[in-house]
């Protein structure tokens, strides 16, 4: 209702509109109606406005006199023949058929936004023999991770969080690009390797002589430990052949000898018992198919008095129990980047408790410092299109993959936001 109708109404009336009026929040899925409903309007209005009526028997057509925009009356035209019947029932087939099409363009407007939500919400790479491994090394070998995210596939540490200006934990999408834009936000890159000393802290390691990184990626955790302890012998293992090959380059590289790579499964380790005295595992437990297993294997390898720390994104305890949308969700999550399933928190400490060789568990909620990262990730994109952009003029599928990800991204930030997920830290000493 425009403002200056309300008005012309008593203030009483005014202000019953005005609390039945929708709230400031605008969703999305409301373009589904105002736009097809504009483009209605579009088509029917000129067929309302010259439409004609029936006076006495006879046709005509509404004119009337006013003025123009410079106040100077203008007189009525006057009509030198009425229109005939026949013209009138032109005037009617013609305006059904404005209405016709306004009403399939409706549908079909309708159609196309529900086959693309679909789409969006039709997870792409489900969890399955080999998913995992063929997953990173499709994104090892487009580069485009290590391009934007650096050596570390991981989330990033944003402490002290006072001090990050362009950012607000509920800001909208736009609102939230526009203030890491051109507000205070740290490095996107520097923010991993911060999280990365803080995982080491929050482990209590002091002077490990041998390190198991399970589920090193490209091995950018893994050149930290080895440079932090360089009298330290870290091993990196992954499922993805493609990483073995980068994490080994680029140690290389580095000119670090104290560190090497290899393919392994993280839930049937060839290695001797009691051989680590730090197993390390960043945001490996989300691909485990038996998070148990997953927990006792990493116990079972570290040496008595070694320090196990892991971090994994967990979902919430499931009390209440959840919701169909939340369900929805999580399914969705799972799906799209090849993870089995989450469980909480608390299960995880439950299962190291569970394996009877651990003293000192400990579990952290880190999800209020690594939150800003899950956006963070998609305006490192908006900000430096022109990667993607190459691979998209050379590959135009990949584009569509590119749009996935953003919106994977933006429903994990808003399942942490909501606390249906949670970003958790555990840590354990072996007996």
């Amino acid at each position: 209702l425009p403002i200056s109708a309300m008005d012309e109404r008593p203030p009483s009336m005014s202000r019953k509109i005005w609390r039945r009026l929708p709230g400031k929040t605008f969703r999305l899925r409301h373009c589904g109606l105002l736009l097809p409903l504009a483009a209605l309007c579009w088509q029917v209005a000129p067929g309302f406005l010259s439409q004609p009526r029936i006076e006495g028997g006879r046709c005509s057509r509404s004119v009337g006199s006013g003025c123009d925009l410079t106040g100077r009356s203008l007189k009525a035209p006057t009509l030198r023949e009425p229109p005939s019947r026949e013209d009138c029932q032109v005037t009617r087939q013609g305006l059904a058929r404005n209405i016709v099409g306004g009403v399939a363009a409706l549908g079909l407007l309708k159609f196309l936004i529900s086959k693309i939500h679909r789409w969006f919400e039709t997870p792409k790479r489900p969890y399955g023999s080999g998913s995992v491994g063929d997953a990173y090394d499709n994104w090892t070998r487009d580069g485009v991770l290590e391009h934007y995210w650096g050596e570390h596939i991981h989330m990033g540490s944003y402490n002290p969080m006072s001090e990050q200006s362009g950012y607000r934990k509920k800001d909208p999408f736009l609102v939230a690009l526009f203030r890491a834009t051109f507000f205070r936000l740290k490095n996107f890159k520097e923010a991993k390797i911060d999280f990365s000393n803080e995982m080491i802290e929050f482990s209590g390691a002091k002077s490990p002589k041998k390190i198991l990184d399970v589920g090193c990626g490209i091995g950018g955790t893994s050149r930290i430990l080895a440079k932090k302890f360089p009298d330290a012998e870290v091993l990196g293992i992954t499922l993805s052949p493609e990483q073995v090959a980068r994490a080994t380059a680029l140690a290389k590289k580095a000119g670090l000898s104290n560190v090497r790579f290899e393919v392994m499964n993280a839930l049937d380790m060839e290695y001797a018992d009691n051989t680590y005295d730090l197993v390390w595992g960043c945001e490996s437990g989300e691909h485990m198919p038996d998070k148990k297993k997953y927990i006792e294997e990493m116990t079972r390898v570290l040496k008595p008095q070694g320090k196990l720390v892991a971090a994994t994104w967990c979902e919430r305890d499931p009390v209440p129990i959840f919701t169909q949308e939340e369900r929805q969700t999580l399914d969705f999550l799972y799906a799209e980047w090849s993870h089995p399933y989450f469980i909480s928190l608390s299960k995880y400490k439950e299962h190291m408790l569970g394996t009877g060789a651990l003293e000192q568990v400990e579990t952290a909620d880190w999800t209020d410092q690594t939150l800003p990262a899950w956006r963070h990730s998609i305006w490192v994109g908006v900000w430096s299109p022109w990667y993607w952009i190459k691979i998209s003029l050379r590959k135009p599928a990949a584009f569509l993959g590119f749009l996935r990800e953003v919106y994977t991204l933006e429903k994990y930030h808003k399942s942490m936001v909501d606390g249906l997920m949670v970003y958790g830290m555990m840590r354990a000493t072996k007996k």
